[in-house]
């Protein structure tokens, strides 16, 4: 019988993973932190690892390096879930030995057996659990084993949804402790705990389905974890940013938990900058988030793409060749197409009268330059997601 360890501090998450598997045949073991984990390698002797990157008191990046430093262990199979917007630490994991990188969000418990499958073969064993779901299923259409699988993720999400408002409510805790936090060690140690907080959801609401929920978390969560790594990134706009996601967490929960409405909306994005290397940056930060854009860096030809085109969201700076970003932005209100079209000034202009002057003209949010490439993303999932969500209502 082969066996897999699944190394995850989210007790749901581990034993939504681990039930699957065993159905499956594999005989499958998990560990909700590091050490316990590295000591069930040794004495389990798993054939194959599942390793979240995301662990308490020590990482999944130096759990892969213990693990290597092993000769015994150098071939085995680690696959590890990660964040895709935790770019850095992906390419750490590759560089400690990881044999798979795979977006949790993405990893659904079928799609977990199938990789098995193909990383350490079939489970070599039928275990009593599998042949009673397969007698159950004996001439029946193969579908009877996705409703199955439907249902069972329809009592996590029941689960889930009914947790929502217990969730908001600590949320909105963590975030008032870290509002109120008057030191620099204070802050961290909130920043921290919203991560981890944010960090459960991730999971969960992912496995529940809930796709809006878990791409949402998942940004903020990369965002929280660049903030604690690098106090020197926490300001007034990223501390804001971090206010905005969880107060549209409050609307998110309300309106983005309908089963049949969870994929991403497409979206059409404007970028307005004249410098190369910014209009790239903001770019690349959409491009992270699935979200295409279409950029320019004269505001004139802006103005003819807004008066032709409908756009979800329009970043704009505000030094511009020839009109100003808030000339431009007092424009586009004109017309009819983009009266309440979120915009964003991205701008190395952060002073308090410039920001005054944003709201004036009609802007509707304000991040400073040089930002974070997730800060921007999650700005964008905000008003992207709130404004298909609301037209929907």
């Amino acid at each position: 019988m082969k066996k897999v360890l699944i190394i995850e501090d989210d007790q749901i998450v581990a034993n939504v993973y681990r039930n699957k598997l065993v159905v499956e045949g594999y005989q499958t073991e998990a560990a909700l932190d590091g050490e316990t984990g590295l000591k069930l390698v040794r004495t389990f002797r798993p054939d194959a690892i599942v390793l979240d990157l995301i662990l308490p008191q020590m990482s999944g990046v130096e759990v892969i390096k213990k693990i290597r430093a092993e000769a015994e262990f150098s071939r085995l199979p680690i696959i590890v879930l990660s964040n895709t917007y935790l770019t850095n630490l992906i390419q750490d994991a590759w560089k400690a030995g990881a044999s798979k990188c795979v977006s949790k969000i993405n990893c659904s418990p079928k799609a977990l057996v199938d990789l098995m499958r193909q990383t350490i073969g079939d489970s070599g064993a039928m275990t009593k659990t599998r042949q009673k779901t397969e007698g159950a299923l004996a001439g029946q259409p193969a579908a009877s084993g996705r409703a199955a699988e439907a249902a069972s993720q329809a009592d996590l999400r029941k689960t889930f949804v009914a947790n929502l408002p217990a969730t908001l409510a600590a949320l909105r805790a963590d975030l008032q402790n870290l509002t109120k936090a008057n030191t620099a060690a204070a802050r961290l140690k909130h920043i921290h705990e919203l991560y981890r907080r944010v960090h459960a959801i991730n999971g969960v609401a992912a496995l529940a389905g809930l796709v809006q929920i878990a791409h949402m978390a998942t940004a903020l969560e990369a965002l929280l974890k660049e903030l604690h790594e690098h106090p020197k990134t926490i300001n007034e706009s990223t501390l804001r940013t971090v206010a905005a996601a969880v107060d549209f967490f409050d609307f998110l929960f309300e309106y983005g938990t309908s089963p049949d409405k969870q994929e991403i909306p497409p979206a059409s994005i404007l970028v307005v900058d004249d410098e190369a290397i910014s209009r790239r940056a903001i770019i690349f930060a959409l491009q992270k988030a699935q979200l295409p854009s279409v950029s320019v860096e004269d505001p004139e030809a802006a103005l003819k793409l807004l008066s032709e085109k409908l756009f979800d969201i329009v970043f704009l700076d505000v030094l511009l060749p020839g009109m100003t970003g808030y000339e431009l932005c007092t424009k586009l209100r004109s017309l009819p197409t983009h009266k309440k079209t979120p915009v964003v000034f991205v701008t190395h202009l952060s002073d308090f009268d410039n920001r005054a002057k944003s709201t004036m003209v009609g802007g509707n949010d304000f991040i400073t330059k040089p930002f974070l490439f997730v800060e921007l993303t999650v700005k964008a999932l905000i008003y992207v997601l709130r404004g298909k969500l609301q037209s929907a209502i």
